[in-house]
C-alpha cells in the first residue's frame, strides 16, 4: 500500500508562480528582451537555463541573469502556501506517511520558505535544482529522495504530487503514479 509521498514545491504547495512570472518579466525587460504568459508557456521547462535560452538569452549571459532572477524573486515577500497545505501535510503526517520534496527551486530559498512557512520538518528529505544531480523533469531526482524515504526498491506504491504535464511525465519516467494539482 502507499506510504510516500513526494511533493514539488513551486505551484504544488506554494503560491509561487505570480512571484516566479515577475522576477522573470524584470530580468527579461532589464535585458532588453520580451515575455508575456504565452511566452512563458511556450518556453518553460524546469531547467532554467533551457528556459531562458529559449526565450534569447544567449549562453554567455545565462549565470548573470540566473543570478539577477534569483535577487529579484527574493524581493518578493507575498509568496504563501496555497490553502490548507499545512493542515494538510500534517493530516498526511499523523496518518503515517513518510513525504519528501522534489523541486527544480534553489536550496536557500525553497528552505527559507519551508522554515518560514513552518512545513520544514513535515518534509525532512529534499532534492533540489542546485543538487549535483540530472535536472527534472530526469527521473533522478525523484528515485534519489525515494531512496532517501526507504523506498527505493518499492516505487511502484510511491505517489508524486505536482503541477501539470512535466510533474506527471516525470512521475510516470520514475515509476511512480502521477497526480496534478
Amino acid at each position: 500500500s502507499m506510504d510516500a509521498i513526494i511533493f514539488d514545491w513551486d505551484g504544488t504547495l506554494i503560491d509561487s508562480l505570480p512571484a516566479i512570472f515577475d522576477a522573470n518579466l524584470r530580468v527579461l525587460a532589464e535585458h532588453g528582451l520580451p515575455f508575456d504568459a504565452e511566452r512563458y508557456r511556450a518556453a518553460y521547462v524546469p531547467d532554467w537555463r533551457l528556459m531562458y535560452q529559449r526565450l534569447g538569452v544567449p549562453d554567455a549571459q545565462l549565470e548573470t541573469v540566473g543570478r539577477r532572477w534569483l535577487e529579484l524573486y527574493r524581493e518578493i515577500e507575498e509568496v504563501g502556501l496555497l490553502p490548507h497545505v499545512a493542515e494538510s501535510l500534517h493530516r498526511l503526517s499523523e496518518a503515517g506517511f513518510v513525504m519528501g520534496l522534489v523541486t527544480a527551486g534553489d536550496q536557500d530559498v525553497v528552505e527559507d520558505q519551508l522554515q518560514r512557512h513552518g512545513v520544514g520538518d513535515l518534509l525532512p528529505v529534499r532534492v533540489f535544482g542546485t543538487d549535483p544531480i540530472a535536472s527534472k523533469p530526469h527521473p533522478d531526482p525523484l528515485l534519489l529522495a525515494l531512496r532517501q524515504l526507504g523506498r527505493g526498491e518499492r516505487i511502484a506504491p510511491a505517489r508524486q504530487g505536482g503541477a501539470g504535464p512535466a510533474a506527471m511525465r516525470e512521475a510516470r519516467a520514475g515509476g511512480t503514479d502521477g497526480h496534478a494539482r
